[in-house]
């Protein structure tokens, strides 16, 4: 949310945050105010990555988002009593702030920065990976997954948007389609010719990647040689994907100079290797700036900070939504996806190697990105949506 937050402010907009404790600094740092939320929000921990299967690990995480969203009912109540607010932005998994807005009746937009699920004629269905197929092959195969698709709507997407409903006393949904895209706006992050090519639901915009940083300086020395430089990050949200990190430590120190954030993972739980720089967490721009390529699970976030700086990615997708943006990324041609079970130090290295030659796509995408407008486009949508009188174009 931030690059239209901060647009927004810089407008004159008065704006107010509400996000986890550890990123109430960084917030406050950008200028904009903040206090962090229920902290009993924070504890219903995202444990998903238990599951064994996929199928399961999806279930787990609605699962997850309905336990909060109770809770959220409570504390997003209480912000808008505290602010009283023109309009609110939140975020595409609280389900319970989704559901007391929707109450409330103020404009308000939903934030997403996840592939949107909703089932499409002619493109695959959301959640198995799949890239686009032409012809009565791929007719049929779209069908096919479409039903194991809708049957996942009913058993976990549907119960917990209900489950945000319901705490914030409003009717309950029947259909599973009624909940995507229920917002007057959604601010979509991504863009062309990373997302298929496809007709948007009402009110949904395209506005580019989320690329912003918390303001911090580079804390470590970058290692300078001949070598490209490869930055190989884990998930924010732990999902156990440090064997992605351990891989390249092992598989790629020679040829690249290696810069690993782990994120969720501690560092202490990898193999040292000489020469690699390892932090929890590090400004990315200043790296992607320099970087030959990325290596990823496959989360939004990274995959399109990287791509939005030209950068090719080395996808090993884990788990939730990281099969289809491994996909999307192949079909742009920015980058490869190497499969989990097939992960070793070799064919990592491998990988990220043919990964670098997707430059030209990756180039490709960061021009789409551009032409979506960024923050200023987002924020132009939520002017329009907050009042017609300050939706003008500001020079």
């Amino acid at each position: 949310m931030m690059g239209p937050l901060l647009e927004l402010h810089r407008r004159g907009a008065e704006v107010h945050v509400r996000t986890i404790a550890a990123g109430v600094e960084g917030v406050r740092a950008a200028g904009l105010r903040c206090e962090p939320i229920d902290p009993l929000i924070e504890a219903v921990a995202m444990d998903d990555h238990r599951r064994r299967s996929k199928l399961g690990a999806g279930e787990r995480a609605f699962a997850v988002w309905a336990e909060r969203a109770p809770l959220e009912v409570e504390d997003f109540g209480a912000a808008l009593a505290a602010v009283d607010p023109d309009l609110a932005l939140v975020d595409t998994t609280t389900f319970g702030a989704r559901a007391v807005a929707e109450r409330e009746g103020l404009p308000w937009a939903e934030s997403r920065p996840f592939l949107l699920e909703d089932t499409v004629s002619g493109l695959p269905p959301f959640g198995f990976g799949l890239r686009p197929k032409q012809g009565l092959a791929g007719r049929a195969r779209d069908r096919a997954f479409a039903l194991l698709s809708s049957a996942f709507d009913r058993q976990a997407r549907l119960p917990t948007v209900n489950a945000g409903r319901r705490a914030a006393g409003i009717a309950e949904l029947r259909t599973a389609p009624e909940a995507h895209c229920r917002a007057p706006l959604t601010l979509y992050y991504t863009a062309q010719p990373f997302e298929y090519p496809r007709p948007l639901p009402p009110g949904v915009r395209m506005v580019g990647a989320g690329v912003w940083d918390p303001p911090m300086e580079l804390p470590v020395e970058i290692p300078e040689d001949d070598r490209p430089l490869a930055l190989v990050t884990c998930s924010s949200e732990f999902q156990d994907d440090g064997p992605i990190a351990a891989a390249a430590l092992e598989g790629m120190s020679e040829r690249w100079r290696l810069i690993i954030t782990t994120a969720g993972v501690d560092p202490a739980s990898l193999p040292s290797r000489d020469g690699a720089v390892v932090e929890r967490l590090l400004p990315h721009r200043p790296l992607l700036e320099r970087a030959s390529v990325v290596v990823c699970h496959g989360g939004m976030g990274i995959t399109q900070k990287a791509l939005a700086h030209g950068v090719p990615v080395c996808v090993v997708p884990w788990a939730r939504d990281q099969l289809d943006v491994a996909a999307r990324v192949e079909e742009a041609e920015a980058g490869v996806k190497l499969r989990r079970r097939r992960l070793s130090p070799a064919r990592l290295a491998a990988a990220a190697k043919a990964a670098e030659a997707c430059a030209p796509g990756a180039a490709r995408v960061k021009a789409g990105y551009k032409a979506a407008g960024g923050g200023p486009a987002a924020a132009d949508a939520v002017e329009a949506l907050c009042s017609p009188l300050i939706a003008r174009r500001r020079k």
